[in-house]
């Protein structure tokens, strides 16, 4: 047996390092590629098998974790409070054609009218709407080509972070994040969603060419198809310029009111997009407090949460590649999930 020891490479004689298996409690270690100490959901790098192994001991058994009831709890609380959606007259949607899920695919234009009949645009001078708007034209599309943010793009960032940290929403969603232990401090928590949001990586070769911002948000173009692009303001506006093309929808929620949910079909200057869901009427705080809950509670997983009674899952993922801080992830996207 000693002899076969020798030679073995030191990482044959771990447990891959994408497993918590015999690992619960480890130091941390930048060298691995996920993690299984107590802190590592407050620093969203566990693996994905670290609650069935070290649950029982672990960071999630205690009151700091965050339960599908809280979830419900506090996404229904978020909801109440986004106080700057669309008012019901503020927004007149044409959906038209309804696309079966083999229809999808087939890049076909089976909606002539434009999705947006009429949108109220004083909506866009509330300050958290401004802000949001001005961050849309700093990205270049295509996925390979490197971002070069200036100063004034930068100020726009810290200008849109302090504009939504004054809403009532994200004010709640801080004191439950702070309450869950996962931020000591405000300005701690502002810090960690310039980097999570705005911070940049590469999904190119090397170029920092990409944020979760820019592929949410904004939209992205890879491989000669629109990657992300889950936002309705940044919609609405592409398409009054003529730039957007809608062509059907898959998916209507059921809300009477705003915000309301929307899967969608439609052409990006000629780049097609298969299904990008979208919430319609809400407030930008709304869109980007509640990705970031889900990312915080649930990166990589299905987040279950309720709306006005209504049921509603999003999905996120996080950025494997490259980390920051204290080995921290990166938002790779972030959407709802239709049906």
């Amino acid at each position: 047996l000693w002899t076969t020891l020798l030679f073995l490479s030191p990482k044959d004689l771990y447990t891959a390092p994408d497993s918590c298996r015999g690992r619960c409690e480890e130091p941390y270690s930048e060298e691995d590629e996920c993690h299984c100490h107590a802190e590592c959901e407050r620093h969203r790098n566990c693996c994905e098998d670290y609650d069935r192994h070290c649950r029982p001991e672990g960071f999630s058994s205690s009151r700091d974790a965050i339960t599908d009831q809280d979830l419900l709890r506090i996404s229904e609380q978020l909801y109440k409070a986004d106080h700057n959606k669309a008012r019901p007259t503020d927004i007149t949607i044409n959906p038209q054609y309804q696309a079966s899920p083999d229809e999808t695919g087939d890049q076909e234009d089976r909606s002539p009218q434009p999705l947006y009949k009429y949108v109220n645009e004083e909506l866009f001078s509330k300050p958290t709407y401004a802000s949001f708007i001005k961050l849309l034209d700093n990205y270049q599309r295509v996925t390979g080509r490197e971002e070069e943010v200036t100063a004034e793009e930068l100020r726009e960032q810290d200008n849109f972070l302090k504009e939504v940290m004054k809403t009532e929403l994200m004010k709640k969603l801080f004191a439950f994040l702070h309450q869950k232990n996962r931020y000591d401090s405000e300005q701690e928590f502002v810090a960690d969603l310039k980097e999570m949001w705005f911070g940049l990586y590469s999904r190119g070769d090397g170029e920092q060419d990409s944020s979760g911002f820019e592929h949410v948000f904004s939209g992205e173009v890879k491989k000669g198809k629109v990657s992300g692009f889950h936002n309705w303001i940044r919609f609405y506006l592409l398409e009054k310029q003529g730039i957007v093309n809608y062509f059907s929808h898959n998916f209507n929620g059921p809300w009477d009111t705003y915000p309301d949910v929307l899967g969608l079909q439609f052409s990006w200057d000629g780049f097609y997009k298969e299904v990008g869901s979208a919430f319609i009427g809400c407030s930008p705080e709304f869109e980007f407090g509640l990705y970031t809950l889900c990312f915080i509670a649930r990166p990589g997983r299905a987040c279950h949460l309720s709306l006005g009674g209504y049921s509603l899952s999003i999905q996120t993922y996080a950025w494997t590649k490259s980390t920051y801080g204290n080995g921290k992830k990166y938002i790779a996207t972030a959407y709802v999930i239709s049906p």
